[in-house]
């Protein structure tokens, strides 16, 4: 009688302390499957909402809050010209591999990022690179052809991580980094798996695992979090379901903004849209609230320019294209333009295919009709962003301050108009800040009066989580899934 009740109080001890054990894996619902998972070669906002300081790091990195902070490079200095930044390294990083990192790594990052035949994406953050140099092991000296105050904030973007030419050939499907999670396995069409990196220089996070699981249809996500399949979801794909999880203690909603900037982007070099007029008919025939409450449920922001509202720099100049579809029809009778037709190619997110919709109807009561043509996002990359082949096209542009997206001719709207070029060059120049404020308003003005695009809204950060889990981000500064400090409460 005696040892069967030593033995239940011990059962009951060990199953106490199994129920207080505290969680320290996760899994994170994503709506889109990343193409692969090298940040430096691709352009989908997935691939970084994956690996972004989860897995690779940069020498420096966008924190919660928008600010900048030291990543790889604990520090950096810059000459008095503003031509030259040295970056102080830290010492005893290692690769997941176990190798060391160190100045030559950065420099055959920067080089790879910069040369001719790279394939990055956001190539041009690194186009004022003139020269990279090794001064030792954890210094680098990086010359630009012109000073650049925003050069700093260009290595935080999850194109600029720090690489290794021993692991890159396998990146996009066998990632190496140096951030404290590793690769650990990819079910194409289901799920990324990451574990905790035992030799991460930094502080050791909470979790010790993580999976990304991949749901593109809104009823089956609100399913999988109903049933606690998923954990957290970030970016939540059926708004409409929010007050249902809101009114349920067992979750919290993740409400908060992000740097995505939605457009109708239009082709400025096709035949109709090159003419300023049908583009800005185009624009006073959208309304933009009937989008935000019909696609997002009324999440989201109306904006008049490709910069965020919450940017103590942003102009509201959503008068300049406001709804007139009266003005719409005389601006296309003033172009010669009857029975006008467009392509209207949409990627996967539900912002874009329900936005569509919406759009279509509203082009189609000014005498405009589309052509509709869902894509899944490697087809959407190959014909709209790289291949051109479009007239109109949905797309949240979710990377920080990309207002110099405009300044590049062969960008996919290809814009690239020449005093719209002397602004950014004025801006990266510039290192006050009153003047680079100006520098913005004007560019912001200046793309809002040409029509470059449909200025829809500023997406908003519409998210669902486990009531007990804490450090997920509620803004979206940069486009992550920042798992470095996200724990379970008991």
């Amino acid at each position: 009688m005696f040892a069967r009740l030593k033995f239940t109080v011990a059962a009951l001890a060990l199953t106490a302390g199994a129920a207080a054990a505290q969680q320290t894996d996760i899994t994170i619902g994503m709506q889109l499957e990343p193409p692969n998972l090298d940040p430096t070669g691709g352009a989908a906002a997935a691939i970084d909402e994956v690996v972004y300081a989860n897995l690779f790091e940069g020498l420096t990195r966008y924190t919660s809050d928008g600010s900048i902070a030291p990543a790889l490079a604990e520090s950096w200095d810059i000459s008095e010209d503003g031509t030259e930044y040295t970056f102080h390294l830290r010492d005893g990083v290692t690769f997941h591999d176990g190798s060391t990192m160190d100045a030559e790594d950065v420099k055959f990052s920067l080089d790879r990022a910069r040369a001719e035949d790279s394939t990055n994406a956001q190539k041009a953050l690194f186009a004022g690179i003139e020269n990279v140099e090794v001064v030792d092991p954890l210094t680098v000296k990086v010359t630009l052809s012109g000073p650049n105050s925003a050069f700093p904030t260009n290595m935080a973007w999850g194109d600029a991580v720090i690489v290794a030419p021993e692991s890159i050939d396998s990146a996009a499907t066998a990632p190496v980094g140096t951030g404290p999670f590793m690769f650990s396995n990819w079910v194409q069409g289901d799920r990324v798996e990451l574990i905790a990196y035992d030799g991460y220089w930094g502080e050791k996070p909470a979790l010790t695992a993580a999976t990304f699981k991949f749901i593109s249809d809104p009823t089956a996500a609100f399913a999988a979090m109903m049933a606690g399949d998923i954990d957290a979801f970030p970016g939540y794909p059926a708004p409409e379901t929010l007050v249902q999880f809101e009114a349920d203690p067992r979750f919290k909603l993740l409400i908060g903004s992000t740097e995505g900037e939605t457009i109708l982007g239009m082709n400025n070099k096709s035949e109709a849209l090159s003419d300023p007029k049908v583009r800005a008919a185009i624009a006073h025939a959208i309304n933009r609230q009937e989008i935000i409450d019909g696609a997002m449920f009324g999440y989201g922001t109306p904006i008049g320019t490709h910069f965020a509202p919450h940017n103590p720099d942003y102009v509201d100049l959503t008068g300049l294209s406001d709804y007139d579809p009266e003005k719409s029809k005389a601006l296309l009778a003033e172009a010669g333009q009857e029975g006008l037709t467009l392509s209207l190619k949409l990627p996967p997110p539900s912002y874009a295919r329900r936005g569509g919709e919406i759009i279509a109807a509203q082009l189609r009561a000014v005498g405009i009709e589309t052509q509709i043509e869902n894509l899944e996002w490697a087809q959407w990359l190959e014909q709209v962003f790289k291949g051109k082949d479009f007239d109109l096209t949905i797309v949240s542009h979710t990377e920080p301050m990309d207002i110099n997206i405009y300044a590049r001719p062969d960008y996919y709207f290809q814009y690239g108009k020449p005093e719209f070029i002397e602004l950014m060059d004025a801006l990266n120049l510039a290192t006050d800040a009153a003047e680079r404020s100006e520098i913005l308003k004007n560019a912001q003005t200046m793309i809002a009066e040409d029509y470059v695009n449909g200025y829809l809204f500023q997406l908003a950060r519409t998210g669902v989580a486990n009531a007990n889990i804490e450090g997920l981000w509620e803004n979206s500064p940069t486009q992550a899934n920042d798992l470095t400090g996200v724990s379970w409460s008991q």
